[in-house]
């Protein structure tokens, strides 16, 4: 199997990018995720994005894990994923809509900066829509999760994929991310797994996320939970409705509209590299 390939990051969050129509029908993109997210063994990165055309939309837009799991949505990634038609299009756009497994969504090119601005949909705060078992209200607000002989108070939003916010202090460690994040991900509460974001609240207009996300670890960013910690900050009382959310990658700016209930985020979405890829042992 040989294929052209074009590498981006957004925040340190990366991804591969591949066109559906250079890949044989059968191909398995789980098995492919696995092999080309090694950063050992392949290429390296959080995921793949697939290009695929779209009769609805500019292109549609499917998000595999490197742990070869399937999301419904990726923010970063799809801010990356315009960025790549933006800048391989014989014609490019301003304005973009993209397809994705949380419906038809809306996008900005600033080609002055090379910054994305993508709408990224209205929240979802009911425990089923995660799903998450156990709880009895909704919105899901600092609840008690026990985890491992620990209790954690966490907050619970859907962006389409699921995501788990729990305040901390300034004490937190990249080291408390990784004893704590696959244990939550893996909570039987969660009989889908769940993004965790580990969230210091600095300032009505700024907070801190350490991320954890499902099916990929540890990572940079990660645009939805930065859109769900910033949803669950305004139903605390912690954040307003725009704020600047910190990421270990840097900064994305989010704002949720009061009358359209709508998210957007806006950040950077850069090409790291292109290349040509082929199997040890294919044939040409």
């Amino acid at each position: 199997m040989q294929f052209s390939f074009d590498k981006y990051q957004g925040l340190g969050n990366d991804f591969i990018l591949i066109k559906a129509t250079v890949l044989p029908p059968a191909t398995d993109l789980a098995a492919l995720a696995k092999e080309l997210c090694n950063r050992h063994f392949g290429i390296g990165a959080d995921g793949i994005l697939i290009v695929h055309p779209s009769s609805e939309a500019d292109a549609r837009m499917q998000v595999i894990n490197a742990d070869g799991s399937e999301p419904e949505m990726c923010g970063n990634g799809l801010r990356c994923f315009v960025a790549y038609l933006h800048q391989l299009s014989p014609a490019p756009q301003s304005q973009y809509r993209i397809a994705t497994g949380a419906g038809i969504l809306a996008a900005d090119y600033k080609s002055e900066n090379g910054w994305v601005r993508v709408n990224m949909g209205m929240p979802r705060l009911e425990a089923e829509a995660l799903p998450a078992l156990g709880f009895a209200k909704s919105p899901v607000l600092k609840e008690k999760l026990e985890v491992a002989g620990r209790s954690f108070e966490v907050s619970l939003v859907s962006m389409g994929n699921p995501h788990c916010i729990i305040e901390v202090d300034s004490h937190w460690s990249q080291a408390d991310t990784l004893v704590w994040g696959p244990l939550i991900e893996n909570h039987p509460r969660f009989p889908q797994r769940t993004n965790v974001e580990f969230t210091l609240f600095e300032s009505p207009e700024r907070a801190k996320i350490s991320v954890w996300e499902r099916g990929a670890g540890e990572t940079l960013a990660c645009g939805t939970g930065a859109c769900a910690t910033l949803v669950a900050g305004v139903l605390l009382g912690r954040l307003n409705r725009e704020a600047e959310l910190h990421l270990p990658g840097g900064p994305l700016q989010i704002y949720w509209e009061e009358t359209s209930n709508q998210l957007w985020m806006e950040g950077p979405a850069l090409r790291v590299f292109s290349g040509s890829y082929e199997r040890e042992g294919s044939s040409r």
